[in-house]
């Protein structure tokens, strides 16, 4: 007999409902929770085949340790036991840093996952922390940090009111309006609005899909977003187009911003960007006289050299023209948590990297660093690591210098659903819990919703009996190695009365864990209408609760700089900024003509999910996309084997001739190229695709976020 449950997929921010339709223990079917109010209008194929996650014919169900070189299946005791000895190990001689994790995007849609896991850092004291925000999104919290006080402070685009759409390395036509911010059916309603009169600008080296249905679409060269951005911000500064009121009431700043557009050339920003100056002055003009518009900036402003700086400047045309907590604009939705002042609570330590000297961003240094960390001698080298939900030798730039470093350690421990590319290396496999085989509050990322949005996610099904789930391993590390979890003194004997208590009494509710912590952030948080949430209101809504209506009038008080105002020039962003101008345009270095550009796949989540057949039945895999003008002068057809080649790298590929990116600029999609392997049977390792980033140089890096130039490397393209 079958039942019916209603959740929400955690593959990305959006959290769609769904519909889980289930015989037994096994799901059968996956479809859209119609009835959910806030978040089913983007449902895609990811969550309809996420059960081919859980029945995985390679998923690890049972702790795996590596002998020889084969796996052999053991307990918990066991791994615990032999982990937590070889982590002692490596502090003793080499002290905390010796100790370090690497968590992916999976992590950060569970929401006992990172807390958890952080509590386990705390424990051990370690900061050699690392993160898959350092490949695409650290430029905003560098950002958000600067000009509002808190790296958390993400604005939410108000799209059923605004009459000019600038958007600006985003292509929500695959997305779904969905990075650091959910707007549910977020493209579709922008659409209503074009039918409506709005104006939809896309700047995108790459004719999209959201280009293609755009009024105007800005074709920018590759990694000069920063040029465009400080050219419309000059446009209207000389030409007095700004918002007087939020220019001297929001923000300071502004006159240092003055003297740095006047110290640029139009004609020169112009040619770094290969915009004609025409087409900027008209872009800008009418941006900043609309009635109601928006600037927008994503992953693609992101993933270059001075991707902080065009970052910066995104946020920067939204403040100077009044476009700030006003309709059709960008405001802060506080959600029913207050994220911002827990952030601050839990907030790490400052730290920089041993090597580099460079700080932590967001709570974790960056991916990039991490070979040279593990393979340098010195105190605080790494010797034991542990990847949490992620695969960063497929997501991070010269993945195969980081593979020869992970072959290096003396303990690599991978918590996952299978053995993927950057866990060949592992010590210790650890069999993970899929969100269908668990419960989820959305809480630390209520903010991020466009509107105030609650939603109790519980389980589909169970899961394996010897998966666990992340936060009970991190608590049973930190036992097992006699360390405090969250560096409280005390806590740990706290959560073993807990399980002692739970076992005598039979109630496992009593162990400490996640639900104690939801119960809490619930009982704690914001009154909504007036009243604080219950709940038992919480689970009476098990199609999610839309809590009130959108408001206006929260974004000066969310500011947490100490004048509460908007900091406009931070010295550093102007300090940047004039780099860049006095540097010269970027030229392609000698025998690699070509930039490499990256773009959005609706059925795929960067390294993720590529490795599941049933979202990609055609097996086609990666591609390099290359310009008939190009390939012509190559004498490369379509479908021709082609081999894409770098200083660091080399890939072999099938070519797709199109006049998808400007002349120039090649297209090879993000996160292909992972292995699944098979550590019970020993059978030949499966794949799709190639990993377009073995062509990336990790070491140069925005000075400011620490990312590297996965959207603007320069490449050779050959037949092969």
């Amino acid at each position: 007999m079958s039942r019916t449950v209603h959740t929400f997929c955690r593959y990305c921010l959006a959290a769609c409902g769904v519909e889980v339709t289930v015989e037994g223990n096994r799901v059968v079917k996956i479809s859209a929770d119609k009835q959910n109010p806030h978040s089913w209008q983007d449902f895609c194929a990811k969550g309809r085949t996420a059960h081919q996650v859980v029945e995985h014919p390679r998923r690890i169900v049972a702790p795996m340790k590596r002998v020889g070189d084969r796996y052999v299946e053991t307990s918990w005791d066991e791994a615990i036991d032999d982990i937590a000895a070889r982590l002692n190990a490596a502090i003793d001689a080499d002290g905390p840093d010796a100790v370090g994790a690497y968590y992916g995007n999976p992590a950060g849609y569970s929401s006992s996952n990172l807390m958890f896991m952080n509590g386990w850092l705390d424990a051990v004291g370690t900061f050699n922390r690392y993160a898959v925000g350092s490949v695409d999104q650290n430029a905003m919290h560098v950002v958000a940090e600067k000009m509002y006080g808190s790296a958390l402070l993400a604005p939410v685009s108000d799209v059923d009111n605004c009459d000019f759409f600038l958007l600006i390395g985003a292509n929500p036509a695959v997305s779904a309006w969905n990075w650091l911010e959910s707007v549910p059916g977020g493209w579709r309603r922008a659409l209503a609005r074009q039918q409506q009169g709005a104006t939809l600008v896309v700047v995108d080296p790459l004719r999209t899909e959201s280009a293609g249905k755009a009024d105007v679409h800005v074709a920018v060269r590759p990694g000069q977003d920063w040029a465009l951005l400080l050219a419309m911000v000059k446009v209207i500064l000389d030409g007095g187009l700004e918002h007087r009121g939020d220019c001297s009431d929001l923000a300071v700043g502004v006159d240092r911003l003055r003297t740095l557009v006047a110290e640029a050339d139009l004609d020169d920003l112009a040619m770094r960007c290969d915009v004609a100056r025409t087409q900027i002055v008209d872009v800008a003009t009418a941006f900043a006289t609309s009635p109601r518009a928006m600037a927008v900036t994503r992953t693609g402003v992101s993933l270059h050299l001075a991707g902080t700086v065009a970052e910066w400047l995104g946020h920067v045309l939204n403040v100077i023209t009044g476009r700030m907590d006003r309709p059709g604009g960008r405001r802060f939705e506080p959600g029913y948590v207050d994220a911002l002042r827990l952030a601050e609570l839990a907030g790490t330590k400052p730290h920089t990297s041993r090597l580099r000297g460079r700080p932590l961003v967001a709570g974790a240094h960056a991916l990039s660093e991490l070979p040279d960390e593990i393979t340098t001698p010195g105190r605080g080298q790494i010797r034991a690591l542990i990847v949490n939900s992620g695969n960063p030798v497929i997501s991070g730039p010269d993945g195969a210098k980081l593979d020869h470093a992970l072959s290096q350690l003396d303990l690599l421990v991978a918590i996952d659903f299978v053995q993927r590319e950057s866990h060949r290396h592992a010590h210790w496999l650890l069999p993970a819990v899929h969100w269908l085989e668990r419960d989820d509050l959305l809480a630390f990322t209520s903010s991020l919703h466009d509107e105030p949005y609650l939603h109790y996610g519980v389980r589909a099904v169970d899961p394996p009996a010897q998966a666990r789930q992340e936060w009970r391993i991190f608590v049973d590390l930190a036992l097992a190695m006699n360390r405090p979890l969250f560096g409280v003194p005390g806590l740990n004997r706290f959560v073993r009365a807990s399980r002692r208590l739970a076992r005598l009494t039979r109630r496992p509710g009593l162990e400490f864990g996640p639900r104690w912590v939801d119960r809490l952030i619930v009982a704690t948080g914001r009154k909504v209408n007036g009243r604080r949430i219950r709940w038992r209101d919480v689970l009476g809504h098990p199609h999610g609760w839309v809590l009130g209506p959108r408001e206006f009038g929260h974004f000066r008080e969310a500011l947490r700089t100490p004048d509460k105002l908007v900091h406009v020039a931070p010295p550093e962003f102007l300090a940047r900024a004039r780099e860049l101008l006095a540097e010269p345009v970027p030229q392609p270095p000698s025998g690699y003509p070509f930039q490499l550009a990256n773009r959005r796949n609706r059925h795929s989540m960067n390294s993720w999910l590529n490795d599941l057949p049933g979202l990609h039945p055609s097996g086609k895999g990666s591609e390099v996309v290359i310009h008939p003008d190009d390939a012509a002068r190559l004498g490369i057809r379509d479908g021709d084997r082609v081999r894409v080649s770098s200083p660091v790298g080399a890939v072999e590929l099938g070519a797709s001739v199109s006049d998808q990116p400007r002349p120039g600029v090649v297209v090879i999609d993000h996160g292909w190229g992972s292995r699944v392997f098979d550590p019970r049977g020993g059978a030949d390792p499966q794949g799709y695709g190639v990993n377009r980033n073995l062509l990336v140089d990790g070491d140069p890096v925005d000075p400011l976020s620490q990312t590297a130039a996965l959207n603007s490397s320069y490449v050779a393209v050959t037949r092969a």
